[in-house]
């Protein structure tokens, strides 16, 4: 892949903070701390967009005829099936 060289500024305590980050050993340089970085924010808003569109997608169903009791009967039946809830 392609690099491109930017220029980035940072407060002191941004850069004692990287480079305590690089003495420790967790990184080697400044630029792969801030491209951890960048790749743990594209991680967490793909996780975000997920859950917007189940979010979205509920609203969207709309209401159902079901009971909480039925919801549940329906639930704890699925994780019986797939070995997440012992059976009874």
């Amino acid at each position: 892949m392609a690099t491109v060289r930017k220029t980035i500024s940072f407060t002191a305590q941004h850069e004692a903070w990287i480079k305590a980050r690089i003495a420790s050993g967790d990184y080697a340089s400044d630029s792969e701390y801030v491209r951890d970085l960048i790749r743990r924010d594209q991680q967490e808003n793909e996780k975000f967009q997920k859950l917007k569109a189940a979010i979205v997608e509920g609203l969207e169903s709309g209401k159902s005829n079901r009971g909480v009791k039925d919801i549940m009967q329906d639930v704890e039946q699925r994780l019986r099936d797939n070995g997440t809830l012992p059976s009874q």
